[in-house]
């Protein structure tokens, strides 16, 4: 299996490359508003280090959020326009799920949502089971929930392999959309 896997929901941009059932490339960049400058490049980087070209891949995987909104989207939409043009089969992954891959046990997930708010999840990785579901929560509300460890956008740690084995299948990536959970601000400012 050679698997190209994305996600730009966070404030660290996430790249990895399988080939022949082996991790090639990984690369976290921490970022400053500036995905957009790095992840094509860094796409291009892991594939040349490689020897590879986009058409050796049978597999994108891409973080789909929550997260940053404009990060949300060019990961989504640079994984669209591989999978569209180079008809590759293009799954998708929970950036939640995705940045806490490499770590197990319960863990409490967050990535900073503003007004004291966080998008969240608490996931048993020995179990494979939600004990809280993704959403938007209050800090408040997630502080009932223990957890082994605590991940923010700051900590993440993946596991290539599990994102590519627990990714799901987009049966139609030309309507593929970000999961935002919630409206965007000026959406909510136009009520």
């Amino acid at each position: 299996m050679n698997c190209l896997i994305v996600d730009s929901s966070t404030k660290n941009l996430y790249i990895s490359i399988i080939y022949d059932n082996k991790l090639v490339f990984e690369k976290y960049i921490a970022g400053k508003n500036d995905h957009a400058k790095n992840i094509v490049a860094t796409i291009d980087e892991g594939l040349k280090e490689n020897n590879m070209t986009v058409d050796c891949l049978d597999r994108v995987v891409c973080g789909i959020g929550p997260g940053s909104y404009t990060g949300v989207r060019m990961a989504v939409t640079v994984c669209k326009m591989i999978s569209s043009f180079k008809k590759i089969d293009l799954y998708t992954i929970s950036t939640l799920k995705l940045i806490s891959s490499g770590y197990s046990g319960i863990c409490k997930v967050m990535i900073d949502a503003r007004r004291n708010n966080a998008f969240a999840m608490v996931f048993d990785y020995n179990k494979s089971q939600y004990v809280l579901k993704e959403g938007l929560y209050s800090y408040d509300e997630l502080s009932s929930y223990e957890a082994d460890c605590i991940i923010t956008d700051d900590d993440i740690k993946v596991d290539a392999f599990f994102c590519m084995n627990n990714s799901i299948l987009c049966q139609n990536p030309d309507l593929l959309v970000p999961n935002y959970l919630r409206e965007t601000e000026a959406e909510r400012n136009l009520k």
